[in-house]
């Protein structure tokens, strides 16, 4: 029988997501991305646990990237960076489907100069140049005063430690561009890589407590 997704080479593997038979290149390539594999299929676990080399490879990069961004960054900082990967990793909707690492960085410096001016006793909002820059740096605001909304505590230490963190961002975006460079969207693509990856080995638990996104704190003049 003929695999039904390529129409030219042999079914011989199941695809329970699919409830039909497909070939092993189909179920390769088009697997979570284009068939919604569910999470006891053999082939899905088979693949996670034991990721080709070049995979891998890729992994161990991805995964030094964001180490990189980590280095030094006292606990609190490094958290709050993590935080914000994780949001980040979510900006490649329909109203940003046009973003690129360049939006990254330059909102990312925007808004750490937000709050470093605010920390000068200063309430100005810096404005990146493109709009798409702007649209990431209102949803960061919203993140970011949603994590502050927690507790006084908590507001405390995003306006402490935001701009430092949203440094790293841009400075990390702008270094993996000049030292992989795989395309416009290369930070974007590691770092949705490695939160996805890191979401999959999460206890369920901990993604069910992950914080609702809320209105920003920050106000332009």
């Amino acid at each position: 029988m003929v695999c039904p997704l390529c129409r030219q080479r042999a079914a011989r593997r199941s695809c329970p997501a699919l409830d039909r038979d497909i070939c092993a290149v189909c179920c390769g390539t088009k697997r979570l991305v284009e068939i919604r594999c569910p999470t006891d299929c053999g082939h899905l676990k088979t693949s996670q646990a034991h990721p080709p080399a070049a995979v891998r490879r890729r992994q161990d990069r991805d995964l030094g990237f964001l180490m990189a961004m980590h280095e030094g960054l006292p606990a609190a900082q490094s958290e709050l960076l993590w935080a914000i990967l994780t949001f980040v990793a979510g900006l490649g909707g329909d109203r940003l489907a046009k973003v690129v690492d360049e939006d990254l960085s330059d909102g990312a410096a925007a808004l750490a100069a937000t709050y470093e001016t605010a920390g000068r006793g200063l309430i100005y909002e810096h404005r990146p140049q493109s709009l798409i820059a702007q649209r990431i740096v209102t949803d960061l605001q919203g993140f970011l005063g949603t994590l502050a909304a927690e507790s006084h505590a908590a507001a405390r230490r995003v306006e402490r430690d935001a701009a430092t963190v949203l440094r790293r961002l841009e400075a990390g975006t702008r270094e993996v561009r000049r030292t992989v460079d795989e395309g416009p969207t290369t930070a974007l693509d590691m770092i949705s890589r490695v939160v996805t990856q890191a979401a999959r080995e999460a206890p369920a638990s901990k993604a069910e407590s992950a914080p609702e996104p809320a209105k920003p704190v920050i106000i332009a003049p």
